[in-house]
């Protein structure tokens, strides 16, 4: 009897990850296509950095963060230092150490840890959103599920732009180049526009970095190392002045 049990439990564990698999692809396949013409762009970028398309790919695999793969890809342009390369990947990547803490609130009592530490690896803004708004607890087979299939079309559409960037006439090359900054501006027009405080940081970004490319001793540092000091900054600045308020308490 208790045999028979612990069998149809474990026909009804196996039933509800398959659900929850089926479910992870479904929402991701959205997110998938996404990707795949942002990564295009971001494979134009790779090609000028020298990347080859299996390389590309791992590459892409491994990392998933656009801002972050292009930063480290601009930096390998121009032959920056390694320890530029690394403090550009924390920076622009530091956001997913916070959105890790979050999912955790999400994942079940008594999930094991090692499935905790792979679906905090398993993080993009797409794929956390949709997994903080699973209904109940989110089950790591939904996240993986939705992380596997954005995840190859992500690095597939790098592989497919660096390709294109050594086929393509160089006039179309430099034309595609510029779609991967227009998907920068449509990610900090939206907020500049609903709160100010976000629009002068902008601004402040914008000028800052003309400023110090010209400025005596600053111009002479390279480009990543002007980068990453520039965010660091100018976040910390503008975390300082204009804090979140919380909305339960009023307080910052």
């Amino acid at each position: 009897m208790q045999d028979s049990r612990k069998h149809v439990e474990k026909v009804a564990a196996t039933t509800d990850t398959r659900r929850e698999v089926a479910s992870g692809f479904r929402d991701g396949i959205p997110i998938a296509m996404g990707y795949f013409a942002v990564a295009f762009s971001l494979g134009i970028i790779a090609k000028k950095a020298g990347l080859t398309a299996p390389l590309g790919f791992l590459c892409s695999f491994f990392t998933r963060a656009s801002a972050g793969e292009y930063g480290v890809y601009t930096l390998v342009a121009v032959q920056a230092a390694y320890v530029e390369v690394v403090a550009m990947s924390l920076v622009a990547n530091l956001r997913y150490m916070l959105m890790s803490a979050a999912l955790s609130q999400k994942i079940a009592p008594g999930t094991p840890w090692y499935h905790r530490m792979l679906m905090a690896c398993c993080i993009t803004d797409e794929v956390f959103g949709i997994s903080v708004n699973h209904k109940g607890y989110c089950p790591p087979a939904y996240t993986y599920a939705a992380a596997l299939v954005s995840t190859f079309c992500w690095a597939s559409g790098c592989a497919a732009g660096i390709i294109a960037g050594g086929l393509l006439p160089s006039a179309i090359v430099s034309a595609l180049s510029v779609a991967l900054y227009g998907m920068f501006l449509a990610i900090i027009m939206p907020p500049s526009h609903s709160d100010r405080n976000v629009l002068y940081a902008v601004m402040a970004s914008f000028i800052l970095s003309g400023v110090c490319a010209v400025a005596p001793v600053v111009s002479d540092w390279s480009t990543g190392t002007r980068t990453i000091l520039l965010t660091v900054a100018i976040s910390s600045l503008a975390a300082w002045l204009k804090p979140i308020k919380d909305d339960a308490d009023g307080e910052a």
